[in-house]
């Protein structure tokens, strides 16, 4: 029995708990920025400073997006948090202490700054508690049992709260859509045409290469890998797109970033004025300590005196900090830093391509333009067809040419092939097919736009034919006639030692004439059907014209 009276006796302490928060009157500790009225009411702190770093907390992250870029911000322009002491002799005492992850993530994630009071944000799991210590075992819980809207002075609006909450659970580590670094410009993005699953990003080759790659089913059913493709041809693909709808916008851009420009710097400049009205107060404060100290009372006054010393210390040392942080940053844009804004936003490839416009940059324009990208490779071969779901809902259908390994993975080997065999056998030489080819329009499996003479031996090669091979310079010759060909292509033509023709053309046997070409001299000799003909047959009257008899 007396277990039951316990467990009813508890329930209605927790049902009376419940009632005084549903009216907004059960008290709890309040977070940095907000103290508590001596009538009990939750108010924003009086301190100007305090109220200004706590609202440049949220600006940071409308543009950073992540907890680390807040945190990044915090360290590098040397911004502190603030903190009221809350309990000993300096209970209600202000702060500064150093930002860190978890401070921050508490601050995005609780709705009172949004002017909202809560309870029961966090569930207890009886499991997780520790025997003695009530405050243990508790879990994050979803929407809070009790939400009061508009109960408290708010630093921010409840859709920027909404907002903060869908972005810091979208940067969660098991979340599908977040790049994790890198120069990937689709990284979380990417979606697989073939069988629905999110795209990895590797790089492979220590990060010389990117490649995306659909291997989910791979990894966790030892299925066959689905299809990956090279990401740089695929960046370039999107970013132009990309860079093609922000056109008409670059007014818009120019305006804008002048303006988020001016707003950061004079926050900034804000914060240091408040920190050196800070740190003037300590030290007058100090000084007036001192000179109400009694003279003889030399105990208490070098004590009083250190102080005093060691105010003006980090004042002077903080007027030297900001005097540092003047010369870097003006306290407004200077001409030249307004003209160069107004050039590159003007120019926005300009400005995509900017060293100052970061791989982070460049994800977080494509993030927010992007809901995903839809990529299906047609079979092994080189055309993938990209799908482009846009912010808003549209739709943009496109292909792309991805480079493959192998020339035989190209959709137009076949035609390829049949292509410079006719060629050939039109007496084309390799560096006039290349020509060709490449007039028309062909393109080769990778690494190159063009085809070279080298690739069109190769091709030749597998489908039998031999071709002499031909240097770089040769197929540079100047006013070199069609129906003429070096040695070594009359060789190859005539199947018989390179050294023979050269005989031939020391005792006259055949037209030549010597052309100069960078530092070597070739010979280049007249053989056209006809003569290609005659020589065949000079070739196989005698055993002895092997020899060039």
């Amino acid at each position: 029995m007396s277990e039951a009276e316990l467990h009813l006796l508890k329930g209605r302490m927790l049902a009376g708990r419940r009632a005084k928060a549903e009216r907004g009157e059960l008290l709890f500790n309040l977070p940095r920025g907000y103290v508590r009225t001596p009538a009990g009411a939750i108010a924003s702190d009086p301190d100007e400073q305090v109220q200004a770093t706590i609202r440049l907390v949220f600006d940071v992250f409308e543009r950073r997006r992540t907890i680390n870029g807040v945190l990044r911000y915090l360290v590098d322009h040397q911004v502190h948090l603030p903190h009221r002491v809350r309990s000993g002799a300096a209970r209600g005492e202000l702060e500064w202490h150093r930002p860190n992850r978890y401070t921050l993530s508490e601050m995005l994630r609780n709705p009172i700054y949004a002017g909202a009071y809560t309870y029961g944000r966090r569930a207890i799991d009886p499991r997780r508690q520790v025997p003695g210590r009530p405050g243990t075992g508790r879990v994050a819980a979803g929407a809070p049992a009790v939400l009061i809207k508009d109960r408290v002075p708010a630093y921010i609006s409840w859709d920027s709260f909404e907002r903060n909450q869908a972005q810091v659970a979208a940067s969660r580590s098991q979340h599908e859509g977040i790049a994790r670094g890198g120069p990937a410009l689709l990284a979380g993005l990417l979606v697989c045409g073939r069988c629905g699953q999110r795209m990895v990003t590797q790089y492979p080759n220590r990060g010389r290469f990117l490649r995306y790659s659909c291997s989910r089913l791979a990894v966790n059913y030892g299925a066959a890998a689905c299809q990956s493709l090279s990401g740089h041809a695929l960046d370039a693909l999107v970013a132009g797109l990309m860079l093609d709808v922000l056109q008409p916008a670059a007014l818009e851009v120019n305006l804008q970033l002048l303006e988020d420009l001016e707003l950061e710097r004079a926050a900034l400049h804000r914060q240091w004025q408040q920190r050196l009205e800070r740190a003037r107060y300590e030290a007058e404060r100090a000084r007036r300590q001192y000179d109400a100290v009694e003279p003889e009372n030399r105990l208490v006054a070098r004590t009083l005196e250190q102080r005093w010393e060691e105010a003006l210390s980090a004042e002077l040392r903080l007027k030297a900090d900001y005097d540092r942080f003047l010369a870097d940053q003006p306290q407004s844009l200077t001409p030249a830093e307004q003209v160069a804004i107004r050039r590159l936003a003007e120019d926005i490839p300009a400005l995509w391509i900017a060293p100052t416009t970061t791989a982070a940059d460049r994800q977080a324009i494509s993030r927010l333009m992007l809901e995903r990208v839809v990529i299906t490779v047609a079979g092994t071969s080189e055309k993938v067809a990209v799908v482009c779901h846009w912010a808003g809902g549209v739709q943009t259908h496109h292909s792309l040419r991805r480079p493959v390994a192998r020339v035989s993975q190209l959709s137009t080997h076949a035609a390829l092939r049949q292509r410079i065999a006719e060629l050939h056998a039109a007496g084309t030489r390799p560096w006039a097919i290349a020509a060709a080819l490449n007039a028309e329009g062909w393109k080769p499996a990778k690494r190159r736009e063009t085809l070279t003479a080298a690739m069109v031996r190769d091709l030749l090669h597998q489908q039998g034919v031999p071709v002499a091979a031909q240097s770089s310079w040769t197929a540079r010759l100047p006013h070199r006639e069609p129906t003429e060909l070096t040695i070594g292509e009359l060789a190859a033509r005539l199947a018989m030692p390179a050294n023979t023709v050269h005989r031939w053309v020391q005792r006259g046997v055949v037209t030549a004439r010597k052309v100069k070409i960078m530092s070597q001299s070739l010979w280049l000799i007249h053989a056209d059907d006809a003569e290609l003909a005659r020589l065949r047959g000079r070739r196989n009257q005698s055993p002895f014209n092997q020899n060039g008899s």
